[in-house]
């Protein structure tokens, strides 16, 4: 086992991670503002990937033989844009009328199972009568599949491009969060709700944006998904749903920073797994939620895990 090899799967391992990281840095926004956990967030992401999918195929006439980048790009604008619309009127209209009312928070995490369901459901049935069946292939410009050979390290473009990005958001993310009137409304929120209310300050507004922007990352981890593998189904987002809640926890729920480590720590084992021990391949699913409740033995706020009488986010 040469040092090549190492780097090729860390490599892998950073860009499955960075994906991971994406849709995690959504659950700990939602988490850390409304102590809710949204377990419809991994369909989020597949509504993402799908809304992509559809506008190619409006943009291109439904000939996906050759994308230009620009056609590519607006295809993605436009499902960022309503993947943040889905995001929002989830929390409208499922969420906000039971938090308004003070229901407990098993009553919300049940609506949010069972908003879940509703969208692989909504979207099985797109799928199936209008896009010709449950499980599409996804298509995307050529030059993200080009191959870069350094030494003996094969490395897809696509596969540098998503940790960078990755990388660009989480400092986007963290200027907003410290160094805008928003986010610093987004942490007071954060703090103690009922004060901000109390002050005058419009929650509801600031609510609606958190979980729009969480939805806009997760659109954009849907697609890095669908390219990476390449195809989309309306059942992509549970699994992935779910690691990506486990990388958040992992990483420390509440911290975005974290989310983002636990991302990729997620990716790396993932990918370390089956690269390392052959044998163990089938089980590198398991290893993820291993690794897990491993973390939370020894530390059961996550890596970064945060004080939250103190800070947020």
């Amino acid at each position: 086992m040469d040092a090549g090899f190492i780097l090729q799967q860390i490599i892998n391992g950073f860009s499955l991670g960075s994906m991971y990281a994406l849709i995690a840095i959504g659950y700990t926004l939602v988490y850390g503002v409304l102590r809710l956990i949204n377990f419809a967030h991994g369909d989020i992401m597949m509504v993402g990937s799908f809304l992509a999918f559809i506008s190619l195929g409006v943009l291109t006439g439904w000939k996906f033989a050759h994308i230009s980048m620009a056609i590519f790009f607006t295809a993605v604008g436009i499902s960022i844009i309503l993947t943040a619309v889905v995001g929002i009127l989830t929390h409208v209209v499922a969420y906000k009328p039971l938090l308004d009312k003070g229901a407990p928070k098993i009553s919300i995490l049940i609506t949010a199972i069972g908003i879940s369901f509703f969208l692989e459901s909504l979207f099985n049935v797109i799928a199936n009568q209008y896009l010709g069946g449950t499980y599409q292939a996804f298509y995307f410009p050529k030059f993200f599949s080009h191959i870069i050979h350094i030494g003996s390290l094969t490395i897809p473009v696509l596969t540098l491009i998503v940790p960078i990005l990755t990388l660009l958001i989480l400092l986007g993310l963290l200027f907003i969060l410290y160094k805008t009137k928003m986010g610093i409304a987004i942490r007071a929120l954060a703090f103690d709700i009922y004060t901000v209310k109390l002050m005058g300050a419009n929650s509801n507004f600031i609510i609606g944006f958190v979980f729009a922007l969480g939805s806009a990352l997760a659109a954009i981890g849907g697609v890095s998904f669908a390219m990476a593998y390449p195809s989309i189904d309306p059942y992509m987002g549970m699994l992935v749903g779910l690691k990506a809640f486990a990388a958040a926890v992992v990483g420390g729920i509440g911290s975005v920073t974290g989310a983002v480590i636990g991302g990729f720590i997620l990716g790396f084992v993932e990918v370390a797994v089956p690269g390392f021990l052959p044998e163990l391949g089938g089980w590198k699913d398991a290893f993820a939620f291993i690794l897990l409740i491993f973390v939370l033995l020894f530390k059961p706020t996550g890596i970064m895990g945060i004080d939250f009488e103190r800070q947020r986010f």
